[in-house]
C-alpha cells in the first residue's frame, strides 16, 4: 500500500475516518501550508488536484495540517450511493452528485489557506490591476464583487482575483488565479467564467495597492463615495480578513502598509457597468 498523508498532530476521532480504506493519495503545499488528499478510489484522487489553489505542487512528506478525505462509491469495492467528502474527522459533504463534493473540496481548501498561510495576508476581496496599480474591493459573497470586477476586466483592467486579495509584508497584492465566478440576477448558482471569454487577462506580477473600493449594490443608486482614514480604512479591510481572528497582530501590520499607500474610498453603488469605468478614472486622478 502507498504511504498515504496523516496529520501532524493527532485529532480526536480521526481514527474512525483512517479506517474507511484509503488506497490512495498525496500531500501537497499551498501557501506554506501542507495538505493531504486520499482516497479509496485513485480517479478520485486525479481529479482533485483541478480543484487545488494554482500555485499548489506536490511534496514527500507525508505529515500535514490537514486531510481530505474522498469516499466514492464503487471505488475500491464499495457499494454505497452517497459520495462524502472529510475534512480531517468532519464529514464536510455527503451528495450523491460527485461535482457538489469536488466544489466543496476546492471551497474549504481555499479557505484553510486563506487562513493559515505563511508570510500572507488573505483579505475576501477581488482585484484589478490598472497601469501599474491595483484596485482592491473588499466584500463577502453576495456583495458583488465579482460583477464589479468582471466589468472592471471588461473596462480593460487586469484580472488579479474575484475573491482574495492576496498581501505580502510589504503591502503589495499578488495574483490569486481561478475562474471569475458570477451569478445571474436574483439566482444563487454561480457559472465559473475564466477570464480570457470576457476579453481579459490575468495579472503575473505583485502590485501596490492604489485604490480600496469598499462598495456594494443598491439599485438605482449614484456612486458618490467617501473618502476614509487610513486607520478607518484598515478596520474595514480586517472585517474582511481571513485569518483576523487567529493572529490579528500579523493581520494589521500588512493592512496597515497598505491603508498607508492607498486612496479608501466607501460608498454604496448602482450597476457595475456604470460604475466601473469611473473606478479606473478615479484612480488615474489620484495618481496623475
Amino acid at each position: 500500500m502507498p504511504s498515504l498523508p496523516r496529520l501532524k498532530t493527532e485529532v480526536p476521532e480521526m481514527d474512525r475516518v483512517d479506517r474507511m480504506g484509503w488506497t490512495s493519495g498525496f500531500s501537497l503545499q499551498s501557501y506554506g501550508v501542507k495538505l493531504g488528499i486520499r482516497s479509496n478510489d485513485s480517479a478520485a484522487v486525479a481529479r482533485a488536484s483541478e480543484f487545488l489553489p494554482s500555485d499548489w505542487r506536490p511534496i514527500s512528506s507525508e505529515k500535514v495540517d490537514r486531510i481530505y478525505s474522498l469516499l466514492i462509491p464503487n471505488g475500491g469495492g464499495l457499494t454505497k450511493r452517497f459520495n462524502a467528502l472529510y475534512g480531517n474527522e468532519v464529514r464536510l459533504a455527503r451528495s450523491r452528485d460527485v461535482n457538489e463534493i469536488f466544489d466543496r473540496l476546492e471551497s474549504d481548501v481555499r479557505l484553510f489557506v486563506a487562513e493559515y498561510a505563511k508570510n500572507r495576508v488573505f483579505v475576501h476581496a477581488g482585484v484589478v490591476g490598472w497601469k501599474g496599480q491595483a484596485i482592491v474591493i473588499p466584500g463577502r459573497s453576495y456583495s458583488g464583487k465579482s460583477s464589479l470586477v468582471a466589468q472592471l476586466v471588461r473596462a480593460g483592467a487586469t484580472y488579479y482575483s474575484d475573491e482574495y486579495a492576496v498581501f505580502d509584508s510589504r503591502g503589495r497584492v499578488h495574483p490569486f488565479a481561478k475562474p471569475l465566478e458570477l451569478r445571474k440576477p436574483g439566482e444563487y448558482s454561480q457559472s465559473r467564467v475564466h477570464v480570457h471569454e470576457i476579453g481579459g487577462e490575468h495579472g503575473t506580477k505583485p502590485l501596490r495597492v492604489g485604490l480600496v473600493v469598499l462598495t456594494s449594490f443598491e439599485e438605482g443608486n449614484r456612486w458618490r463615495p467617501r473618502k476614509l482614514s487610513p486607520g478607518r480604512g484598515v478596520l474595514e479591510l480586517l472585517s474582511n480578513t481571513v485569518s483576523a481572528r487567529r493572529d490579528p497582530a500579523a493581520a494589521l501590520q500588512t493592512l496597515e502598509k497598505v491603508a498607508a499607500q492607498a486612496t479608501v474610498l466607501k460608498g454604496p453603488r448602482g450597476e457595475a457597468e456604470q460604475i466601473a469605468p469611473a473606478i479606473l478614472r478615479k484612480l488615474e486622478a489620484l495618481t496623475s
